[in-house]
């Protein structure tokens, strides 16, 4: 198998021509049977890079998944784009499981999702050996380490997988881990030389803004306004908080739901139906939401309270935008949410050997909420990627910048401190050492007599606090968490210590008095809405329609991307519909045409009423033409001339539009007209070929020949 037929399958089974950076590699590293680990941000494309295999190669790809939603949303996709999936988990009723058996034992699927729990029984394992598996993908695999943000002990079983299937290749897939659960993830599954992708965690179309908790909700109720009938989710600490705000919310004019563990399977079950169906736009909900759902369309993620670390916080933004056009974020964050997520952690009931990891990575995500630097180069440096660019220009820190001063020479003091303990201090030891603290601790190391000892003692300690996660943030430092917390240099350190590279930090005193200024009043306004014109409101409530008939997501029938996408281009044609990104064979097979005449029929309603739109004349000729109006019918219904509307059916007939052009132009006085093409000097113009037959041939028939030649060379 070869990447040729892995584009051809990604045309024509998902609609896209191209794939996103890291894609083909990965397909490829699958082609070759190499054991992969893929790290790409939610909405990055991490689904096709096991499902292409699975569909190119022969056998069945087993898909290891965490939710009974998540595989019936994406099994549900799938078969949308006509390939043939299923799942194989407790949901499932006796006829159901009957005909999956009947299914495998055919060879009539190429992928199958199944639990982890589902994985490790005995009876599954008999039926494996069975069937002639392809590839197992496992996603969510952070999961499988316990130094992940949401450890599950059934993952850490899987490594029998290489062991019982050695020539299977395995594909983990991932969208938060950093550098230590990587690691752990490539050890748990028996790993042997594999191929690591670590794709970009930059989202560019998110944008990042973190505001005080002070009256929240008056700040969501005008946030959510202006954002009317988009979708979006509200993550909230505590199940009694969904309830309350969602109750609020709906005070306030805005249609919400609650979804939380203490509701009933049948009532979560229709608030996620109802979200993903777009019956009800904004679900307030505790964190388990979502993980199931692939819904392309959420607009906004706002965060009612601080989450616990990095890792989730980003995972759960990564949830909006899906389909890579514009979308919101907001978190709201307090001291009473650092309080009671705290108290949450270090109860003696709660308390294991990995609190300290969790208190740990709590304090970064509140030293995230607190950062005076761009939000988003802070969370590309915690998965250990650098930012090119001086900002992104998208987070509220980018778009209001504290003041800043040249903070090399403090930088440099830090990490040469660091690099003379040899990388064996955390981040107070450091500080007490750059202070010429006389700490017992420092005085045992040594740490006294390297020569940056003191170098900083003209600055407080509380300060130097600030300065150190200023510079963790910008990623010249990262913690070693399964070295008791000790600090580490990265690249971007040594291009300061050693390369002349500049460092601007902001002072503590000012960070002080934003922060302080966040408590006393929320900060911001919240973006205007994108513009979005009548012709996609149109088709997404054809969208809306048919999904209802079909009993589907909106999603599942086209993204807001593909349908941005037609509203742009205004496809009419079959060949320009295929060209939009998101459209497959299936798609076009199933809904081409109804999009296409909701188009058209925008246009028209558009010169009815005087309005002008660029580049639809032709379109509107030809639709007119095909309903049996005559040539001088439309040149007079269209105040326009005879010789311009034969232009207009001649450009429908080059772009792939299929009517019998014989009253215009024969076969041969075509063949006649093409067969001097090679005379005349490109580009072709009417004229040239005009004269090259003395005149006695109408440029009528010379506009139809080329036509027929440009429409032959496209499909070609």
């Amino acid at each position: 198998m070869t990447l040729p037929d892995a584009r051809i399958a990604l045309k024509k089974f998902f609609g896209y021509d191209n794939f996103r950076p890291n894609q083909a590699e990965i397909v490829q590293s699958v082609y070759d049977k190499k054991d992969t680990l893929v790290l790409m941000p939610t909405g990055g494309g991490k689904s096709i890079c096991f499902q292409i295999p699975a569909i190119t190669l022969d056998g069945i790809c087993i898909v290891v998944s965490p939710l009974i939603s998540l595989m019936k949303d994406q099994v549900e996709s799938l078969r949308g784009n006509g390939i043939p999936a299923a799942y194989y988990n407790s949901s499932l009723s006796a006829s159901d499981e009957k005909q999956l058996m009947e299914d495998l034992e055919n060879e009539q699927l190429k992928l199958l999702y199944v639990s982890p729990e589902r994985l490790l029984t005995r009876s599954f394992y008999q039926l494996m050996q069975q069937m002639n598996i392809s590839l197992f993908a496992i996603d969510e695999a952070h999961c499988i380490s316990s130094w992940g943000h949401d450890f599950r002990p059934e993952y850490t079983k899987m490594k029998f997988l290489k062991n019982s299937f050695p020539n299977v290749p395995i594909m983990a897939l991932t969208a938060t881990a950093d550098k230590l659960t990587r690691k752990d993830i490539l050890t748990q599954l028996g790993f042997q030389n594999p191929k690591v992708f670590l794709a970009s965690f930059d989202r560019p179309n998110l944008s990042i803004e973190v505001r005080s908790g002070q009256k929240r909700l008056q700040q969501i109720v005008e946030f959510v306004k202006n954002r009317s009938n988009q979708s979006g989710i509200i993550y909230c600490l505590s199940r009694k908080n969904t309830e309350n705000l969602a109750d609020k919310l709906r005070a306030n004019g805005i249609r919400a739901s609650h979804y939380h563990a203490g509701l009933s399977p049948k009532m979560r079950s229709e608030v996620q139906e109802d979200f993903i169906n777009d019956k009800v736009p904004i679900v307030c909900a505790t964190v388990a939401f979502g993980m199931g759902i692939d819904k392309s369309n959420v607009r906004f993620v706002i965060h009612y309270n601080l989450p616990k670390n990095i890792e989730s916080y980003y995972q759960e933004i990564g949830r909006a935008g899906r389909d890579s056009t514009d979308a919101d974020t907001l978190l709201f964050w307090s001291y009473g949410d650092v309080k009671i997520l705290t108290d949450i952690l270090t109860d003696p009931q709660n308390r294991t050997e990995l609190t300290d990891l969790k208190m740990s990575k709590l304090e970064r995500m509140r030293h995230f909420a607190e950062a005076m630097q761009c939000r988003r180069k802070i969370l590309l440096a915690y998965f250990s990627e650098t930012m090119t660019e001086d900002n992104c220009g998208n987070c509220d820190i980018c778009k209001n910048p504290p003041q800043r001063v040249d903070g090399t020479l403090i930088a440099q003091k830090a990490l040469s401190a660091l690099a003379r303990t040899k990388e064996q201090a955390g981040i107070n030891l450091l500080i007490n050492i750059l202070r010429g603290s006389n700490n017992r601790e420092i005085f045992e190391k040594g740490f006294n007599k390297i020569k940056t000892y003191g170098a900083g003692r003209e600055i407080s300690y509380l300060d130097w606090q600030s300065y150190m996660m200023q510079l963790l943030n910008a990623g010249l430092m990262e913690i070693a968490y399964d070295q008791g917390s000790v600090l580490k240099l990265t690249a971007s350190a040594k291009e300061v210590l050693f390369e002349g590279k500049k460092i601007e930090l902001v002072k503590p005193v000012d960070v002080k008095a934003r922060v302080e200024a966040a408590k006393k009043k929320a900060k911001g306004k919240p973006k205007r809405e994108r513009v979005r014109d009548e012709l996609f409101e149109a088709l997404r409530a054809l969208r809306l329609q048919l999904a209802r008939v079909r009993g589907v997501p909106p999603y599942i029938i086209f993204s807001d991307a593909t349908l941005e996408e037609m509203a742009a281009k205004r496809p009419t044609t079959d060949l320009a519909m295929n060209e939009i990104s998101g459209v497959g064979e299936r798609k076009m097979h199933l809904y081409g045409e109804q999009f296409k005449q909701a188009i058209i029929d925008f246009l028209i309603a558009k010169e009815k009423s005087g309005q002008k739109v660029q580049g639809s004349s032709h379109v509107l000729s030809f639709n007119l033409y095909k309903n049996g109006t005559t040539i001088a019918d439309i040149a007079t219904q269209r105040n326009i001339k005879e010789l311009t509307v034969l232009t207009h059916l001649a450009k429908c007939y080059e772009q792939g539009e299929d009517f019998d052009v014989s009253e215009f132009i024969g076969a041969e006085e075509i063949d006649l007209i093409l067969g001097v093409l090679p005379q005349i000097e490109e580009p072709y113009k009417m004229t040239d070929i005009f004269n090259h037959f003395e005149e006695k041939v109408s440029y009528d028939k010379i506009r139809w020949a080329l036509a027929h030649y440009y429409r032959e060379a496209t499909v070609e």
